[in-house]
């Protein structure tokens, strides 16, 4: 069995692997914040799901990537990038999408311009539902980002308004089994409810 396999097959489990030996990955007890963005001039936002931010959920530092790809794996939500956050202010219509910082910091507006400024370092970890507009306004050179996204659901990135079509996407999404950071009784079972 080759490195990958034996590390998706530990994930499934809940477990990963860290410092050479194999242990349960999770998120610490992290201070939850929860806010809703309302439509904010050609940034949809998500009036119905509020933004849910979980701060020092995780150990950070350089390295600690596969930490927070390993827990948002075994929560059902298959990580797929690691990268940062664009200078630009974008959102997504085809899904919901949560962000692991896991060393550095930085200063990012959500909602679009003129939006809700929320500063984030490594250890944080944000859930934007799906038309949350986002954009990084600096970050220090050290800044690294994990991205991941529910089952059969992915990212485009949109700079204009949502077209009719964009916007029935963004409101019938398919909604999450699990919090990504939290699991089955997590945050995201208290904060977003499905209409």
């Amino acid at each position: 069995m080759d490195r990958r396999d034996f590390n998706v097959m530990l994930a499934g489990m809940g477990l990963t692997m860290g410092h050479g030996r194999i242990r349960k990955a999770s998120a610490s007890t992290a201070r939850v914040e929860a806010f809703t963005l309302h439509s904010n001039d050609w940034v949809p936002n998500n009036p119905r799901l509020p933004v849910i931010v979980y701060r020092n959920a995780l150990e950070a530092g350089a390295g600690r990537e596969s930490v927070y790809e390993d827990l948002f794996n075994q929560n059902g939500w298959p990580s797929r990038w690691r990268n940062g956050v664009y200078a630009f202010h974008h959102y997504h219509s085809r899904g919901h999408e949560v962000l692991g910082f896991s060393n550095g910091s930085a200063r990012l507006m959500l909602g679009g311009p003129s939006g809700r400024t929320v500063d984030v370092r490594g250890g944080d970890i944000a859930l934007l539902p799906a038309g949350t507009g986002h954009c990084n306004l600096g970050s220090d050179a050290d800044f690294t980002v994990i991205g991941a996204y529910p089952p059969e659901q992915d990212f485009d990135i949109l700079r204009a308004a949502p077209t009719p079509e964009q916007l029935a996407r963004i409101q019938s999404l398919p909604f999450p089994m699990t919090d990504p950071v939290q699991g089955k009784d997590g945050a995201l079972s208290r904060e977003w409810h499905p209409s």
